[in-house]
């Protein structure tokens, strides 16, 4: 028996059939051939198996007979639903490179629109899955439609507002430029595939014409370029990889500004104690340690995830604590022992994501200060560094500190907010001041060493005499410090201060006192 509406139900199933051709054969086939994905072939790698429940799949352009009959069908190029990540709702959108290489001038601005409204309303994670401009498209659209506009950011208002709202992540899985890259880096965390995945403003053709420079996509904004520049903060090496880091990065986060971070159950003891910390620090200051055995001997087992590539010897990462996340701050001495600019900018939007999201923070402090010599004044480290500083002053998030060895100037001082109560604990390596002995010696001694008949000695000497008064137990002994403690112990009293910052996190629930910025 048929029913009364079966013709347009049928009409339904062979539209939607349509838009799941996307481009059409040959178009998948060129994708294919570049070694990327489709976009629906992204979602369903990407999404709990089932869970895609796809919106607007019949909006596109049709193309119709003289007798009003439909007879073929150009899907929209951006494809977007909502579905679940590890069981978790998420809102997923992404660019179909098939139809005119993901370009706006093919798409439905709305569509784009729509998929933001729907994670801000609902205050679910946006996960943006980017290839192509996303923006005006071609400027053969201009004789086509037969006028211009004044440009406009489709969206946007909603764009910013999901920064402070609801976790939003995105991945550079093809080029990208334009309205694309902007998308791209209004995000929370952004990855990029290298030797798939480029990041522009404009592409190459653009380029050429505006600057002379003939560079390759890849040139102009491959994964080598980057690796430091800050607009990327994680290059992986394929697509699965891609969707592992953004499922990761996720877990550590509440699902909106309005709930808690997800507590989850872990196997770690608690009291474990690890021996390798005793001998971790070097009694030689001039010697580094790795920074990776510290971060795996505090957090729970296979918890730590790096945040950013750009950071220079700055850290920032995320972490579990008993099954609590946290966001942690360090430094990694083989890279340096000062703040760069670029490390200073990693750091300053890392603390407005912690803040944003409700993670308390773990502040592992080794910090000889902000960077300096000319190339740090040229590139204004001083500002760099002062807006790190600024945002972990305005961060209300829990903090405790482990000082593990060096705390100095601005930089040091303005690792953790020394005006209100951070939990705190120092190891006996701990070496602090306004500037280090060895490098204030030479200049606050001055007359004495050029008035002594053998300055060697006599700097030795001084140096001796202040490196008694630099120990940790003398600056405890006023409560300088609140507590000296066995290197070992680090992790028992983070996980019993973790649930105490957690009791906390319910009175500071909503959106941040200032929107992030990207």
């Amino acid at each position: 028996m048929t029913g009364e509406w079966q013709p347009e139900v049928d009409e339904i199933a062979r539209r939607r059939a349509l838009s799941e051709r996307m481009g059409g054969p040959d178009k998948v086939a060129r994708q294919h051939e570049a070694g990327r994905l489709t976009v629906r072939e992204r979602i369903a790698a990407l999404v709990d198996p089932g869970s895609f429940d796809e919106i607007g799949a019949l909006a596109g352009t049709g193309h119709y007979d003289d007798s009003g009959s439909l007879k073929d069908f150009t899907p929209a190029n951006f494809v977007h639903g909502t579905a679940r990540l590890d069981g978790r709702r998420v809102c997923v959108g992404g660019d179909d490179f098939t139809v005119r290489g993901g370009a706006g001038d093919a798409g439905i601005a709305e569509k784009q629109i729509h998929a933001e409204r729907l994670a801000n309303e609902l205050r679910v994670p946006m996960v943006r899955l980017i290839e192509g401009t996303g923006g005006g498209g071609s400027v053969k659209t201009l004789e086509q439609n037969g006028f211009t506009y004044v440009p406009v950011n489709p969206g946007w208002d909603l764009v910013v507002d999901n920064l402070s709202t609801v976790p939003v992540v995105s991945a550079c899985l093809g080029p990208v430029a334009g309205l694309g890259a902007a998308r791209a880096v209004m995000s929370h965390l952004c990855v990029l595939v290298e030797g798939a995945g480029q990041l522009f403003v404009a592409g190459p053709p653009v380029v050429r014409h505006a600057t002379g420079e003939d560079l390759s996509k890849e040139e102009l904004g491959g994964a080598s370029v980057h690796r430091r520049s800050g607009a990327i903060d994680r290059i992986v090496g394929s697509e699965a990889e891609a969707f592992a880091v953004l499922k990761q990065f996720l877990s550590y986060l509440p699902s909106s500004v309005d709930s808690l971070p997800p507590v989850s159950t872990s196997d770690d003891d608690v009291e474990r104690r690890e021996e390798s910390l005793l001998s971790l620090v070097p009694r030689n200051r001039r010697h580094p340690y790795r920074l990776r055995p510290l971060l795996e001997a505090v957090f729970d087992a296979g918890s730590v995830f790096d945040y950013s590539v750009s950071g220079g010897s700055a850290f920032a990462g995320l972490a579990r604590l008993d099954g609590h996340p946290v966001g942690v701050l360090a430094t990694d001495p083989f890279r340096g022992a000062t703040l760069t600019p670029e490390g200073a900018d990693v750091v300053t939007r890392f603390v407005d994501l912690c803040e944003t999201f409700h993670l308390p923070l773990v502040s592992l402090t080794d910090q000889a200060g902000m960077v300096i010599g000319l190339a740090g004044e040229r590139a204004g480290a001083i500002r760099h560094g002062a807006r790190a500083v600024t945002a972990v002053y305005q961060s209300h998030v829990p903090t405790a500190e482990v000082i593990v060895r060096r705390v100095f100037g601005v930089g040091g001082a303005g690792m953790t907010n020394r005006h209100r109560f951070v939990r705190r604990w120092a190891w006996p390596s701990g070496d602090w001041g306004s500037l280090p002995v060895e490098g204030g010696l030479e200049a606050a001694y001055r007359s004495e060493l050029e008035a002594s008949s053998d300055p060697a000695a006599l700097r030795e000497e001084i140096r001796t005499r202040l490196d008694a008064v630099r120990s940790p137990f003398r600056t405890a002994e006023r409560f300088g410090v609140e507590d000296v403690i066995d290197p070992r112990e680090t992790r028992p009293r983070l996980c019993e201060w973790v649930r105490d910052a957690y009791a906390v996190l319910p009175r500071l629930l909503g959106r941040p006192s200032f929107g992030m910025r990207p």
